[in-house]
């Protein structure tokens, strides 16, 4: 379905001065139905947040096109407080929202991995980034109203960058090859990968839900800001930029056993986030069936993850240095290029139909790729189904 000029513009983060006329009403957005007084109350299709509370749906996947972008019209702001999407004080936000989002997730992981854990790791990282998520969804209208680039650097900055799409499909791609070498038979093998799989888009979805409800209860309760002054607006905008940047110096001047730890990952999660970003914006309103953005961007990180994998699991591994750089492009960038966040937030919010297409997909697709990457790799005896790398 065609989207109207209202929602063309909205999307663009521009104004309609021929907004006094009337308008068909946009993809995922109804017309009042005197007959059926209940429907008149449906979310618009950029508030995902009541959708996902009320437990709705939209009809397509170009609805979802907002949830990447700073809030616009559909949120009835003031045209002075709308962003456009590739505005300075948008992307720049991303920066340090991507570094804190990538600290967060190893962080957390880290914290969460030991012997004897009830629960693989990693679904700790989406239920927190998934919840975040859904709450930030709830809260984009008074985001907006304060200040709009704070909405995107929450969920698409911190919340994309703290979960991974391509460090989930890896790891259940490793669980059926049983790559820690277990005691267990193929059966438990298989087990292995479809419980990370089902447990992790259960606790995913769940998540994403649950923070937009808290959201809708909370919402009431919280008084309206002063949005910031132009001084704060562009203090915002230069500290986000000197906080990435200082990554540079983090990574070259501190210890270079902190590299593979985390400052070569800091060091490429802007660039990761962008990509990510940018692939949305251009590519999620293009396609009724699915976000095509959030689906090429986790597709395509998890192929490069694969790649980074072979290139570390080597019998004649790299440098010090480039096994370093390695994994700070496999924690770094592939881990904010991908994100489990958006993309739960788009499956609960689609309509059954399309929302399992969705996630059969992108789960599918993503299996192969490691398979045309990382199996023959594995199988021919070439890179070890361990780490060779070394660090310094």
């Amino acid at each position: 379905m065609p989207l109207s000029k209202t929602a063309c513009a909205s999307l663009l983060g521009g104004s309609d001065h021929s907004s006094d006329q009337e308008k068909p009403p946009g993809p995922g957005l109804t017309e009042p139905d005197p007959t059926h007084p209940d429907l008149n109350h449906r979310p618009t299709s950029s508030d995902v947040g009541s959708v996902l509370a009320r437990h709705e749906s939209v009809p397509d996947a170009t609805s979802l096109a907002s949830i990447d972008r700073p809030p616009g019209q559909e949120e009835k702001l003031p045209t002075a407080k709308i962003y456009h999407p590739l505005s300075l004080s948008v992307i720049a936000l991303l920066m340090p929202a991507s570094v804190f989002g990538t600290l967060a997730r190893l962080g957390l992981q880290a914290l969460v991995t030991y012997d004897g854990h009830s629960i693989f790791p990693l679904a700790w990282v989406q239920a927190g980034g998934c919840l975040v998520m859904g709450f930030a969804l709830g809260f984009k209208e008074p985001l907006g109203r304060f200040y709009g680039p704070l909405y995107t650097a929450l969920t698409t900055g911190f919340c994309g960058s703290f979960t991974t799409f391509s460090g989930w499909q890896v790891a259940v791609f490793q669980a059926w090859l049983d790559t820690g070498r277990f005691h267990r038979d193929w059966l438990r093998d298989v087990i292995d990968g479809l419980t990370q799989t089902v447990f992790t888009l259960a606790i995913s979805l769940v998540s994403v839900q649950f923070g937009a409800h808290l959201a809708s209860l909370i919402k009431p309760l919280v008084p309206t800001l002063p949005p910031p002054g132009r001084f704060v607006r562009h203090g915002l905008t230069a500290l986000a930029v000197l906080i990435y940047a200082a990554t540079y110096p983090a990574y070259f001047r501190l210890p270079a056993s902190y590299r593979h730890q985390a400052t070569a990952a800091l060091l490429f999660s802007f660039p990761g986030t962008l990509t990510r970003y940018l692939l949305s914006i251009k590519l999620n309103p293009m396609l009724q069936l699915m976000p095509l953005g959030t689906f090429t961007a986790n597709t395509f990180g998890t192929a490069l993850l694969a790649l980074f994998t072979v290139l570390q699991g080597t019998h004649g591994p790299p440098s010090p240095n480039a096994c370093g750089v390695l994994r700070g492009l496999s924690d770094g960038y592939c881990g904010c290029l991908t994100t489990v966040s958006t993309f739960a937030a788009e499956v609960a919010a689609l309509d059954n139909r399309k929302s399992w297409l969705y996630v059969v997909a992108s789960w599918v697709t993503s299996q192969l790729l490691l398979l045309v990457i990382l199996g023959p790799s594995y199988w021919a005896g070439h890179v070890s189904e361990q780490a060779t790398c070394t660090y310094g």
